[in-house]
């Protein structure tokens, strides 16, 4: 299994920076992504469903359109470590996250369904990266024009889930 060292700032563009910044200088980005799917299942299991279509604010996501962002966004960014990881020169588009939640249908869904959704993208992931060797882990691809490494696509997974758990803690008053 794989040690997945906190990437160099020029493996990733400036814009995932804030993610990164998160997470701990030292911190083995294979064991935080462990660390973090039972942490972040253990908060939605004890949210309940009368929270889930919570928003803070007017034009915020609810509670599940949040979970279910936390799921696309691990799809797209494990798809392209997958593909960098095997060398495939070819570029790949960015998303609109914005633009995929109103027709995600995550509204229609319960808050288990969409968390269980999650565990099962994030045990995909956890697999991906732990069969990955460490020439895997440096290649290097371009996605929405910008370069990126495949480790750092495994820091930014970890930073992008804890900034949206922050998220769902501080302005939607999840605890667990």
């Amino acid at each position: 299994m794989p040690f997945i060292p906190h990437p160099e700032a020029g493996e990733y563009a400036p814009y995932y920076g804030k993610y990164i910044a998160q997470l701990p200088a030292n911190a083995d980005m294979l064991m935080l992504l462990r660390e973090q799917a039972s942490a972040t299942a253990k908060l939605l299991a004890t949210a309940g469903e009368s929270p889930a279509e919570h928003r803070y604010a007017d034009g915020k996501w609810s509670v599940k359109e949040v979970v279910g962002h936390l799921s696309d966004a691990e799809r797209v960014f494990s798809y392209r470590a997958l593909w960098f990881a095997r060398a495939d020169p070819s570029e790949l588009p960015g998303f609109d996250e914005n633009a995929w939640i109103p027709v995600a249908g995550f509204g229609a869904r319960t808050l288990a369904d969409v968390a269980a959704e999650l565990a099962a993208v994030r045990a995909a992931t956890i697999a991906l990266f732990a069969s990955l060797d460490d020439a895997a882990l440096l290649r290097r691809g371009r996605a929405n024009a910008q370069p990126v490494s495949v480790r750092a696509l495994a820091a930014i997974l970890a930073g992008h889930e804890r900034h949206h758990v922050t998220l769902l803690r501080e302005r939607y008053g999840l605890a667990g």
